[in-house]
């Protein structure tokens, strides 16, 4: 059994490798494509973990069907059993931690809604009186649809024109259902520490993706660049704590300096030929590795239970 054991270790330690080269990827595609890039790699990172945990926990049971006694598993593999209950435990913490998560999130969609329930506007917009400055896409909920919230306190903050630009912007984010796109890397990251890292590089391609939005409708960059770093100052000096993140997306969260330089950049390319391609390559490379692994688990699992199945029965 120790090439499966290998197998359960590479499925379980791969998601590391594998958020490396998916963050690597997301540096030289354009943002729209790199938020897709690493959700997807979060998405097929954690289902092989998952499928390892699931093909650990279900030896027992396979042996059981084959009509093979407990007692004849652990003499062929002794730590099957353990192996077993320690997966399954690991999918329940999983489980447990899934659903805390989910009802933060939308416990946090509810808050801010009741916050926004202060403000008035037309079409998609709500301005919430205050001194605070603050901006953000604010996702449908029970019924409502979705809005952009933006403080009284941020519009006084910003000079002409650059309130549109703050507006197109989280009208990108709503269009797009980037909150979505957080939701599920969020919740992946439950599944493996390991894909941590993609939380952040995705929220930084989410803002790095309405920028560009926001450049095309108004159609000149520095301009979106000025509103954003204005923005962004504004809600520091005036002591504003909420960070960014799913469901409340706003232009001044991510590393600003960092957007703000891209913006000054002539408009990214569709892709960067070589280097894009290569990047495609390596991390499909690494989820087929960890789909392959997962795959060879259960493959080898099988094969044992019909090795101490054969070993009972004598043939």
């Amino acid at each position: 059994m120790t090439y499966v054991l290998a197998l359960v270790v590479l499925a379980l330690a791969f998601p590391w490798g594998g958020t490396w080269v998916a963050r690597r990827l997301a540096g030289v595609l354009p943002p729209r494509e790199a938020c897709w890039a690493l959700t997807g790699a979060a998405v097929l990172l954690a289902g092989g973990t998952t499928a390892a945990l699931i093909g650990l926990f279900h030896v027992p049971f396979l042996a059981s069907l084959e009509q093979v006694s407990l007692p004849r598993v652990l003499e062929v593999w002794p730590a099957a059993v353990p192996f077993a209950v320690a997966a399954g435990m690991v999918m329940l913490a999983q489980l447990v931690l899934l659903l805390r998560r989910w009802f933060k999130h939308r416990s946090l969609l509810k808050r801010a809604w009741q916050s926004a329930g202060r403000g008035t506007g037309e079409g998609d917009l709500l301005v919430v009186p205050g001194a605070d400055v603050d901006a953000f896409a604010l996702p449908a909920y029970r019924g409502r649809r979705s809005r952009v919230v933006v403080t009284s306190g941020m519009v006084r903050a910003l000079k002409a024109g650059e309130c549109e630009v703050l507006l197109a912007h989280e009208r990108a984010h709503l269009a797009g259902r980037h909150h979505l796109l957080s939701a599920v890397v969020d919740l992946a990251t439950v599944i493996h520490p390991g894909l941590r890292g993609l939380r952040q590089a995705l929220a930084f391609h989410l803002e790095r993706w309405a920028d560009e939005e926001a450049a095309a409708v108004v159609g000149d960059r520095r301009t979106v660049a000025a509103a954003i770093a204005r923005a962004a100052l504004a809600g520091a000096s005036h002591g504003r704590t909420r960070a960014g993140g799913y469901p409340l997306l706003s232009a001044t969260s991510g590393p600003v300096p960092q957007r703000v330089e891209a913006l000054l950049l002539p408009e990214p390319a569709t892709a960067r030929g070589r280097a894009w391609r290569a990047g495609v390559f390596a991390l499909a490379g690494a989820v087929a590795v960890t789909a392959l692994a997962a795959l060879a688990l259960a493959y080898g699992l099988h094969e044992y239970v019909e090795y101490a199945a054969i070993s009972v029965r004598g043939y």
